[in-house]
Protein backbone atom coordinates (compact mmCIF):
# COMPACT_ATOMS: atom_id res chain seq x y z
CA UNK A 1 0.00 0.00 0.00
CA UNK A 2 1.22 3.43 -0.84
CA UNK A 3 2.15 6.12 2.04
CA UNK A 4 2.89 9.82 2.08
CA UNK A 5 5.07 11.19 4.24
CA UNK A 6 4.30 15.02 4.27
CA UNK A 7 6.54 17.70 5.94
CA UNK A 8 5.40 20.88 6.91
CA UNK A 9 7.81 23.01 4.85
CA UNK A 10 5.43 20.92 2.22
CA UNK A 11 7.98 18.14 1.06
CA UNK A 12 6.18 15.20 0.21
CA UNK A 13 7.76 11.96 0.19
CA UNK A 14 6.17 8.62 -1.36
CA UNK A 15 7.05 5.21 -0.02
CA UNK A 16 5.11 2.21 0.95
CA UNK A 17 3.36 1.40 4.33
CA UNK A 18 4.65 -0.30 6.71
CA UNK A 19 2.55 -1.38 10.43
CA UNK A 20 -0.37 0.25 11.02
CA UNK A 21 -2.22 1.93 8.59
CA UNK A 22 -3.86 5.01 10.34
CA UNK A 23 -3.11 8.74 9.76
CA UNK A 24 -0.70 10.19 12.22
CA UNK A 25 0.53 13.87 13.01
CA UNK A 26 3.90 13.90 14.75
CA UNK A 27 7.69 15.34 15.33
CA UNK A 28 10.17 13.95 12.63
CA UNK A 29 13.56 13.39 14.38
CA UNK A 30 16.45 11.34 12.74
CA UNK A 31 18.64 8.41 15.12
CA UNK A 32 21.67 7.37 13.58
CA UNK A 33 22.15 4.37 15.14
CA UNK A 34 23.59 1.14 13.17
CA UNK A 35 21.71 -1.24 15.46
CA UNK A 36 19.29 -1.11 18.68
CA UNK A 37 16.32 -0.34 16.57
CA UNK A 38 14.33 -2.36 18.84
CA UNK A 39 15.92 -0.10 21.93
CA UNK A 40 15.08 3.03 19.72
CA UNK A 41 11.64 1.87 19.16
CA UNK A 42 11.16 1.33 23.27
CA UNK A 43 12.72 3.89 24.67
CA UNK A 44 10.31 6.52 26.01
CA UNK A 45 12.15 9.60 25.35
CA UNK A 46 10.64 8.85 21.90
CA UNK A 47 6.73 9.78 22.91
CA UNK A 48 5.72 12.12 20.72
CA UNK A 49 7.60 11.95 18.21
CA UNK A 50 8.15 9.79 14.85
CA UNK A 51 11.65 8.13 13.91
CA UNK A 52 13.99 8.38 11.24
CA UNK A 53 16.49 5.96 10.58
CA UNK A 54 19.41 7.08 8.68
CA UNK A 55 21.51 3.05 8.57
CA UNK A 56 19.63 2.21 5.36
CA UNK A 57 18.75 -1.34 6.34
CA UNK A 58 16.75 -1.99 9.09
CA UNK A 59 15.34 -5.39 11.05
CA UNK A 60 17.87 -7.90 9.75
CA UNK A 61 18.43 -9.41 13.20
CA UNK A 62 14.38 -9.51 14.03
CA UNK A 63 12.65 -8.77 17.27
CA UNK A 64 14.43 -10.30 20.86
CA UNK A 65 11.64 -8.85 23.20
CA UNK A 66 14.22 -9.05 26.41
CA UNK A 67 15.68 -6.22 24.72
CA UNK A 68 12.69 -4.19 25.12
CA UNK A 69 13.67 -0.75 27.46
CA UNK A 70 10.32 -0.64 27.99
CA UNK A 71 7.08 -2.65 27.96
CA UNK A 72 5.48 -0.98 24.88
CA UNK A 73 7.00 0.74 21.93
CA UNK A 74 6.71 4.59 22.28
CA UNK A 75 7.55 6.53 19.16
CA UNK A 76 3.97 7.89 17.14
CA UNK A 77 5.40 6.53 13.80
CA UNK A 78 8.80 4.55 11.98
CA UNK A 79 10.25 5.82 8.93
CA UNK A 80 12.71 4.00 7.36
CA UNK A 81 14.25 3.07 3.86
CA UNK A 82 14.43 -0.38 3.59
CA UNK A 83 12.75 -3.36 5.66
CA UNK A 84 14.47 -6.57 5.87
CA UNK A 85 11.46 -9.20 4.87
CA UNK A 86 13.59 -12.28 6.72
CA UNK A 87 15.50 -11.34 9.65
CA UNK A 88 18.59 -13.83 10.59
CA UNK A 89 19.18 -14.31 14.37
CA UNK A 90 19.00 -17.09 16.44
CA UNK A 91 17.47 -15.23 19.33
CA UNK A 92 14.89 -13.28 17.03
CA UNK A 93 11.23 -13.87 17.79
CA UNK A 94 8.94 -11.60 15.51
CA UNK A 95 9.82 -9.50 12.66
CA UNK A 96 9.69 -5.78 12.78
CA UNK A 97 6.89 -5.51 10.60
CA UNK A 98 4.26 -7.81 13.02
CA UNK A 99 5.76 -6.01 16.06
CA UNK A 100 4.86 -2.74 14.37
CA UNK A 101 1.95 -4.38 13.28
CA UNK A 102 0.55 -5.40 16.80
CA UNK A 103 1.80 -2.21 18.62
CA UNK A 104 -0.30 -0.28 16.29
CA UNK A 105 2.53 1.49 15.18
CA UNK A 106 2.89 3.51 11.50
CA UNK A 107 5.60 3.95 9.51
CA UNK A 108 6.69 4.36 5.54
CA UNK A 109 9.18 2.78 4.33
CA UNK A 110 10.95 3.07 0.74
CA UNK A 111 11.56 6.89 1.08
CA UNK A 112 15.56 8.11 0.72
CA UNK A 113 15.97 8.80 4.59
CA UNK A 114 19.16 10.26 3.64
CA UNK A 115 17.62 12.56 1.80
CA UNK A 116 15.28 13.61 4.74
CA UNK A 117 17.67 13.77 7.66
CA UNK A 118 19.55 16.18 5.37
CA UNK A 119 16.08 18.13 5.51
CA UNK A 120 15.87 18.27 8.96
CA UNK A 121 19.66 18.88 9.86
CA UNK A 122 19.38 22.25 7.27
CA UNK A 123 16.12 23.20 7.97
CA UNK A 124 15.81 21.95 11.64
CA UNK A 125 13.29 19.26 13.46
CA UNK A 126 10.12 19.90 11.88
CA UNK A 127 6.35 18.22 11.97
CA UNK A 128 5.11 15.87 9.47
CA UNK A 129 2.44 13.40 8.74
CA UNK A 130 2.38 9.99 7.36
CA UNK A 131 -1.00 9.07 5.45
CA UNK A 132 -1.90 6.56 3.25
CA UNK A 133 -5.08 8.37 1.86
CA UNK A 134 -3.58 9.06 -1.67
CA UNK A 135 -6.28 11.99 -1.85
CA UNK A 136 -4.63 14.18 1.31
CA UNK A 137 -5.30 17.53 1.14
CA UNK A 138 -1.57 19.57 1.66
CA UNK A 139 -3.20 22.84 3.13
CA UNK A 140 -5.15 20.80 5.50
CA UNK A 141 -2.15 19.02 6.37
CA UNK A 142 0.30 21.44 6.86
CA UNK A 143 -2.21 23.31 9.35
CA UNK A 144 -2.61 20.05 11.15
CA UNK A 145 1.16 19.98 11.16
CA UNK A 146 1.54 23.54 12.71
CA UNK A 147 -0.75 22.81 15.42
CA UNK A 148 0.62 20.17 17.04
CA UNK A 149 3.34 19.93 19.84
CA UNK A 150 4.59 17.20 22.05
CA UNK A 151 2.64 17.51 25.60
CA UNK A 152 2.01 15.43 28.45
CA UNK A 153 4.86 12.94 27.59
CA UNK A 154 6.24 12.34 30.45
CA UNK A 155 2.91 11.63 32.61
CA UNK A 156 2.41 9.16 30.06
CA UNK A 157 5.59 7.28 29.71
CA UNK A 158 6.71 6.99 33.46
CA UNK A 159 5.22 3.87 35.61
CA UNK A 160 1.78 4.28 37.08
CA UNK A 161 2.74 2.50 40.62
CA UNK A 162 6.08 2.35 42.61
CA UNK A 163 7.96 -1.01 42.48
CA UNK A 164 11.08 -2.41 43.66
CA UNK A 165 14.32 -4.27 42.56
CA UNK A 166 15.54 -5.80 45.61
CA UNK A 167 19.27 -5.96 46.24
CA UNK A 168 21.73 -5.92 49.35
CA UNK A 169 23.81 -2.78 48.67
CA UNK A 170 23.10 0.95 48.17
CA UNK A 171 19.30 1.94 48.41
CA UNK A 172 18.69 3.79 45.66
CA UNK A 173 15.33 5.86 44.68
CA UNK A 174 14.75 6.21 40.96
CA UNK A 175 12.74 8.86 39.81
CA UNK A 176 11.15 7.47 36.67
CA UNK A 177 10.53 10.06 34.15
CA UNK A 178 10.22 7.82 31.19
CA UNK A 179 12.96 5.58 32.13
CA UNK A 180 14.83 3.04 30.10
CA UNK A 181 14.62 -0.36 32.15
CA UNK A 182 18.55 -0.55 31.62
CA UNK A 183 19.15 2.35 34.35
CA UNK A 184 17.93 0.33 36.94
CA UNK A 185 19.30 -2.88 35.55
CA UNK A 186 22.66 -0.98 35.81
CA UNK A 187 21.73 -0.28 39.28
CA UNK A 188 21.07 -3.41 40.11
CA UNK A 189 23.36 -5.77 39.01
CA UNK A 190 25.76 -3.86 40.91
CA UNK A 191 24.05 -4.55 44.34
CA UNK A 192 21.81 -2.07 44.45
CA UNK A 193 18.37 -2.19 46.17
CA UNK A 194 16.65 0.10 43.33
CA UNK A 195 12.76 1.49 43.91
CA UNK A 196 11.37 3.53 40.83
CA UNK A 197 8.78 6.35 41.80
CA UNK A 198 6.28 7.97 39.30
CA UNK A 199 7.48 11.16 38.32
CA UNK A 200 5.02 12.81 40.00
CA UNK A 201 6.20 11.10 43.51
CA UNK A 202 6.71 13.92 46.04
CA UNK A 203 10.41 15.16 47.22
CA UNK A 204 9.38 14.14 50.70
CA UNK A 205 8.12 10.59 49.94
CA UNK A 206 11.30 9.53 48.25
CA UNK A 207 13.32 11.61 50.97
CA UNK A 208 11.15 9.62 53.89
CA UNK A 209 12.17 6.54 53.11
CA UNK A 210 16.03 6.96 53.29
CA UNK A 211 17.92 6.22 49.98
CA UNK A 212 21.48 6.16 50.22
CA UNK A 213 21.15 8.27 46.57
CA UNK A 214 18.50 9.36 44.22
CA UNK A 215 18.44 8.80 40.52
CA UNK A 216 16.89 11.21 37.82
CA UNK A 217 15.89 9.24 34.99
CA UNK A 218 15.70 10.11 31.10
CA UNK A 219 12.40 10.92 29.43
CA UNK A 220 10.78 12.68 26.50
CA UNK A 221 9.68 16.34 26.23
CA UNK A 222 10.45 19.68 26.66
CA UNK A 223 11.95 19.79 29.65
CA UNK A 224 10.31 23.34 30.78
CA UNK A 225 7.22 21.46 30.73
CA UNK A 226 7.41 20.09 33.83
CA UNK A 227 6.67 22.40 36.13
CA UNK A 228 5.71 20.79 39.30
CA UNK A 229 8.60 18.54 39.13
CA UNK A 230 10.94 20.91 38.86
CA UNK A 231 9.70 22.01 42.50
CA UNK A 232 10.25 18.49 43.51
CA UNK A 233 13.84 18.01 41.95
CA UNK A 234 14.63 21.61 44.33
CA UNK A 235 13.92 19.84 47.59
CA UNK A 236 16.12 16.65 46.44
CA UNK A 237 18.63 19.29 45.50
CA UNK A 238 18.49 20.83 49.23
CA UNK A 239 18.57 17.60 51.00
CA UNK A 240 22.11 17.19 50.73
CA UNK A 241 21.06 13.44 49.54
CA UNK A 242 24.05 12.16 46.49
CA UNK A 243 22.16 12.76 43.00
CA UNK A 244 23.45 10.95 39.55
CA UNK A 245 20.52 12.25 36.76
CA UNK A 246 21.10 11.41 33.23
CA UNK A 247 18.90 13.11 30.32
CA UNK A 248 15.88 14.70 31.21
CA UNK A 249 16.82 14.51 34.69
CA UNK A 250 19.77 16.85 33.71
CA UNK A 251 17.76 19.17 32.32
CA UNK A 252 15.35 19.20 35.07
CA UNK A 253 18.30 19.14 37.80
CA UNK A 254 19.47 22.72 35.50
CA UNK A 255 16.11 24.26 35.73
CA UNK A 256 15.58 23.81 39.40
CA UNK A 257 18.76 25.48 40.05
CA UNK A 258 18.11 28.32 38.28
CA UNK A 259 19.73 27.35 34.94
CA UNK A 260 18.14 27.77 31.18
CA UNK A 261 17.38 24.92 28.90
CA UNK A 262 16.92 25.64 24.86
CA UNK A 263 15.89 23.37 22.22
CA UNK A 264 18.36 21.94 19.77
CA UNK A 265 17.99 22.72 15.94
CA UNK A 266 17.90 18.62 15.42
CA UNK A 267 19.16 17.26 18.60
CA UNK A 268 21.47 14.42 18.97
CA UNK A 269 19.93 10.54 18.78
CA UNK A 270 22.19 7.58 17.51
CA UNK A 271 24.92 5.59 19.19
CA UNK A 272 28.12 7.38 18.14
CA UNK A 273 28.34 10.84 19.90
CA UNK A 274 31.85 11.81 21.38
CA UNK A 275 31.76 13.82 24.47
CA UNK A 276 34.96 14.80 26.36
CA UNK A 277 35.61 15.02 30.03
CA UNK A 278 36.78 18.49 30.86
CA UNK A 279 38.33 17.15 33.97
CA UNK A 280 40.55 14.77 32.42
CA UNK A 281 40.36 15.60 28.45
CA UNK A 282 39.34 12.30 27.54
CA UNK A 283 36.99 11.71 25.17
CA UNK A 284 34.03 8.91 25.19
CA UNK A 285 31.71 7.41 22.66
CA UNK A 286 28.14 7.81 23.77
CA UNK A 287 25.00 6.85 22.78
CA UNK A 288 22.18 9.70 22.82
CA UNK A 289 18.58 11.16 22.77
CA UNK A 290 17.63 13.99 23.31
CA UNK A 291 16.15 17.36 21.50
CA UNK A 292 17.10 19.85 24.61
CA UNK A 293 20.69 21.36 25.81
CA UNK A 294 21.17 23.28 29.11
CA UNK A 295 22.45 26.73 28.38
CA UNK A 296 26.33 26.66 30.14
CA UNK A 297 25.70 30.13 29.87
CA UNK A 298 23.20 30.51 31.89
CA UNK A 299 24.81 28.65 35.27
CA UNK A 300 25.59 30.08 38.39
CA UNK A 301 29.20 28.85 38.64
CA UNK A 302 28.42 28.46 42.90
CA UNK A 303 25.68 26.33 41.59
CA UNK A 304 27.47 24.06 38.75
CA UNK A 305 30.09 24.28 36.12
CA UNK A 306 30.29 22.15 32.72
CA UNK A 307 31.92 18.66 33.42
CA UNK A 308 31.32 17.32 29.84
CA UNK A 309 30.56 18.70 26.53
CA UNK A 310 29.81 17.47 23.14
CA UNK A 311 32.97 17.03 20.96
CA UNK A 312 31.26 18.03 17.57
CA UNK A 313 28.98 21.17 18.45
CA UNK A 314 30.47 22.03 21.84
CA UNK A 315 27.00 21.91 23.66
CA UNK A 316 26.96 20.77 27.06
CA UNK A 317 26.98 17.28 27.79
CA UNK A 318 26.92 16.96 32.16
CA UNK A 319 27.55 19.58 34.52
CA UNK A 320 29.06 18.94 38.29
CA UNK A 321 27.08 20.58 41.07
CA UNK A 322 29.48 22.79 43.42
CA UNK A 323 29.55 21.69 47.24
CA UNK A 324 27.08 18.68 46.21
CA UNK A 325 27.52 15.25 46.03
CA UNK A 326 25.35 15.45 42.74
CA UNK A 327 26.75 15.11 38.92
CA UNK A 328 24.53 15.08 35.74
CA UNK A 329 24.95 13.75 32.18
CA UNK A 330 23.50 14.86 28.83
CA UNK A 331 23.95 11.25 27.67
CA UNK A 332 23.09 7.71 28.53
CA UNK A 333 25.71 5.33 30.01
CA UNK A 334 23.44 2.63 30.29
CA UNK A 335 23.22 2.60 26.71
CA UNK A 336 22.17 -0.90 25.16
CA UNK A 337 23.19 -1.55 22.18
CA UNK A 338 26.17 0.81 22.28
CA UNK A 339 29.16 2.12 23.40
CA UNK A 340 29.58 0.92 27.28
CA UNK A 341 32.53 4.05 27.52
CA UNK A 342 30.34 5.33 29.95
CA UNK A 343 29.02 2.63 32.44
CA UNK A 344 31.80 3.65 34.90
CA UNK A 345 29.33 6.64 35.82
CA UNK A 346 27.21 4.26 37.31
CA UNK A 347 30.02 2.75 39.29
CA UNK A 348 31.00 6.62 40.40
CA UNK A 349 27.60 7.17 41.57
CA UNK A 350 28.05 4.05 43.95
CA UNK A 351 31.26 5.33 45.72
CA UNK A 352 29.87 8.50 45.74
CA UNK A 353 27.35 7.12 47.91
CA UNK A 354 29.93 5.52 49.67
CA UNK A 355 31.38 8.70 50.56
CA UNK A 356 34.39 7.85 48.45
CA UNK A 357 33.59 10.51 45.63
Amino acid sequence: MKAFLILEDGTVFQGTSIGSTREVVSEIVFNTSMTGYLEVLTDPSYAGQAVVMTYPLIGNYGICHEDMESVKPWPDAYIVRELSRIPSNFRSEDTIQHFLESNDIPGISGIDTRALTKILREKGTMNGMITTNEHYDLDEAIARMKAYTVTGVVAATTTKEKYVLPGDGKKVALLDLGAKKNIARSLNKRGCEVTVYPADTTAEEILAAKPDGIMLSNGPGDPKENVEIIKEIRKIYDSGVPVFAICLGHQLMALATGADTYKLKYGHRGGNHPVKDLETGRVYISSQNHGYAVDTDSLDPAVAVPAFVNVNDGTNEGLKYTGKNIFTVQYHPEACPGPQDSSYLFDRFIKMMEGNE
